[in-house]
Parts: C-alpha cells; sequence; structure tokens
C-alpha cells in the first residue's frame, strides 16, 4: 500500500487527508503539524475569533476524532527539519523519522519581518496563527490602541476587529492608499472611508523606520504610540525544506497542475506554491482557503490516479464591519475599469477588463456581481462595457451576452 505523508496540518495539509480518504486511498497517512491543534481555519483569526465570537471548536475544519476514525495518525506539535528525497524519509526536529512513498508538502507561508530597528521583538504581533490571535486578542480593550504596521487586508481586518472590542486602532502604510498591491483606488477609497467613519486613523505615505512593541517611529521623526504593535507587510512561502531537498522553487515551491513538484514523488500545496492557473495563462503565488482546497483536490486527485478538478477561477474574500468583498480573477492584464453601482450606497463592483472581457471583479456586499463575474472570467465571454456598468440591467443579461 501507498504511505503519504503530508507535512503541515494547516487547511491545505488537512484536507489532503481527508480527500484521500474520501477518494478511495487506503494505505497508511501521516499528518505532521507545528502547532499543537486539529488543522482550522485562519481567516477567521482577524474577525470572528478577536471578537469572541468564535470558539476552537467553530474553527477546527473537522473534530478532532475525525482523524482517528479515518485511520489518519496525526501527529501535532511536531517539526519536519529536513528531506533524503532517495531514501525517502524525513526527519523531525525530536530525532524522529518517517518513510514515505508520497511525500506532501504544505507547510505554508511566515509573516515577513520588517527589516528596520525593532524588527525582529519577540513582542511585535502577526496574525497568521491561533496562538497569534490569542496574543493580539489579549491586548485588546476599552481604553488600548492598537497601531498595525501595513495596510492590507489582514491589518484592515484586525483594525475593523479591535474598534468592535472598544480598542482604537492606526493603520501605518507606506503606500499612498490602503490595499495599493492587491485592489483598485475605488476599493482603497471606500474601505479608506469606512474605517475613518468608524474611528480608525488611517496614515498612508508614512516611512516606518523603527518599531517597538509600544510604539512606531516615522520617517518624519514623530512617533505613534500604542499598547500593541502588529505588523502586517505581507508574508513569505514557507519553502526553505523543499528548497534543501533540491526542489525547483521561484517566490514558493514550483508546481504543476496536479500540484507535483520537480520530484515526481512529492507533492506540494497551499500558500508555499508557485502554481499554474490555467484561466489566466500564468504561474502564481496564491494565499487563500479557495487555493488551498483546490490544490488539495489537485494533489488527493493524482494519488489515488483519478481525473483531477477542473481548474478554477482564483477568489478570495474580505469581511470588514458589516461589508463583505469577494474578488474573482487576478488584473494581471486588464487595461481599464468598469465600476457597477455607487460606492456610496454600500454595495458595488469594479470589473477589470482587457478589452470585453473581464479578468477580475471585486463586489463589496453584491453577490450578484461576485458569482456573474467569475463566470464571465472562467468562459472568457465578451461583455457589453456600456450594460457593465448599467444598473438596470441585470447581471444575469450581462453575463448571458
Amino acid at each position: 500500500m501507498i504511505k503519504v505523508l503530508i507535512i503541515g496540518a494547516g487547511h491545505a495539509g488537512g484536507s489532503v487527508a481527508a480527500f484521500l480518504r474520501q477518494y478511495g486511498h487506503d494505505g497508511p497517512i501521516v499528518l505532521a503539524g507545528e502547532e499543537d491543534a486539529p488543522p482550522y481555519q485562519r481567516p477567521p483569526l482577524s474577525k470572528a475569533w478577536l471578537k469572541g465570537e468564535a470558539d476552537l471548536d467553530g474553527l477546527l475544519l473537522r473534530p478532532l476524532s475525525f482523524y482517528a476514525e479515518q485511520n489518519i495518525d496525526f501527529r501535532p506539535s511536531t517539526t519536519a527539519v529536513s528531506i533524503d528525497p532517495k531514501a525517502r524519509t524525513v526527519a523531525f526536529d525530536d530525532g524522529s523519522s518517517e518513510t514515505y512513498d508520497i511525500l506532501v508538502l504544505a507547510t505554508g507561508s511566515t509573516a515577513r519581518k520588517l527589516p528596520l530597528p525593532g524588527g525582529d521583538h519577540p513582542d511585535l504581533l502577526e496574525l497568521r496563527t491561533l496562538k497569534d490571535a490569542e496574543r493580539l486578542k489579549a491586548v485588546l480593550g476599552p481604553g488600548k490602541r492598537l497601531a498595525v504596521v501595513g495596510g492590507g487586508y489582514v491589518g484592515l481586518e484586525a483594525a475593523a476587529s479591535a474598534r468592535a472590542l472598544g480598542a482604537e486602532a492606526v493603520v501605518i502604510e507606506r503606500a499612498p492608499r490602503v490595499l495599493a498591491r492587491v485592489a483598485s483606488e475605488t476599493l482603497s477609497a471606500f474601505f479608506t472611508d469606512q474605517h475613518r467613519a468608524r474611528g480608525v486613523e488611517i496614515l498612508t505615505g508614512a516611512e516606518v523606520t523603527a518599531v517597538a512593541p509600544d510604539g512606531v517611529t516615522l520617517a518624519d521623526g514623530s512617533v505613534v504610540q500604542a499598547d500593541a504593535v502588529l505588523v502586517g507587510v505581507g508574508a513569505l512561502a514557507c519553502d526553505a525544506l523543499a528548497r534543501s531537498a533540491g526542489l525547483a522553487c521561484d517566490d514558493g515551491v514550483v508546481v504543476d497542475e496536479q500540484a507535483r513538484t520537480s520530484d515526481p514523488t512529492v507533492f506540494a500545496v497551499g500558500d508555499m506554491t508557485r502554481r499554474p492557473i490555467p484561466v489566466h495563462g500564468v504561474h502564481h503565488r496564491l494565499e487563500s482557503v479557495p487555493n488551498a482546497l483546490e490544490q488539495a483536490k489537485q494533489a488527493a486527485a493524482a494519488i489515488v490516479g483519478r481525473p483531477g478538478p477542473a481548474p478554477e477561477v482564483p477568489w478570495f474574500w474580505s469581511d470588514q464591519y458589516e461589508y463583505k468583498l469577494q474578488i474573482a480573477g487576478l488584473p494581471f492584464d486588464a487595461d481599464r475599469q468598469v465600476v457597477r453601482g455607487e460606492p456610496a450606497t454600500g454595495s458595488f463592483a469594479v470589473f477589470h477588463l482587457n478589452g470585453d472581457r473581464v479578468v477580475c471583479v471585486e463586489a463589496v456586499n453584491a453577490p450578484p456581481e461576485f458569482m456573474a463575474g467569475k463566470q464571465l472570467i472562467a468562459k472568457a465571454t465578451p461583455v457589453e462595457v456600456v450594460k457593465l456598468a448599467d444598473m438596470s440591467v441585470s447581471m444575469k443579461a450581462v453575463a448571458a451576452q
């Protein structure tokens, strides 16, 4: 029987184990993860978990009993330190080792550190794991002030949660606008307005020169005082283990459409991979739950020898206050934007087009626009721009062109 060893027990790794059993794999499965908790959802950490609206049982992908019931050897608090591809063994930090016929790497990503004075201080906060979220939650509340370095989605979500708990929040962003690397100007302006309306201070074009657990120093010499400092300036692929094993890497482990690496006995899934995205004709590293699930299905299908899933359109989401943002596609080759609806109403969508084809949609409290936009991207359906911008024309009618 084929023995599958999975390194990394996050959303991607845990899903590979579950899909393998669902797809009929009856050989041994070992699932080893660095954290002491079973695979859990990470998106709620910056939202429901911080606000006390979710407990651990609500975060778990599956109850702990699932792994024993499915004969999955789950090993928490277990860190892999090296791979021997020739011997097909993995060594762990406790001195033990494990053999494999098929190895699946799902080591995820790690928070990017600030290359500044104080940037490596252990009391600076990150938000990648359950323990990170517990540390952050402990310092939030009335009378407290949170400084967030980085105006990306995680930082903005944490600021929103801080305000919900009665704490002050200030977001410090080096770029001219928040979400500058990941969203349109229309979307950036909308969320900036929403945060400021709720008392969040947002500083853009602000260069950080030093950080400490109780404050942030800016290039103009001013200091932003805080009770806690959260650093959210992106993430790096955890590909060191793969690199040391000789696997091809390029800002992540390079994989094909089956999630297979340059070694045919090794697969890689989730945040740590640079993968093909057929709908856009590019290779890219994605950090999202839908990506983790899609690649988990790809790897599990390839391992058991069944047809792989159809390629999906990448999609993402963010919850801030009463607004749900849903994004489909990537605006790599967009040459114009069309705004459907009025941002002032709190329900609108920004469509990114290349010629007459939608390549990305950003939808705020607009499920029909998100769903139809995702369909338009998948089918590369040409659209009439005038109708796309006209709210009197339904999205169903737009997509049916």
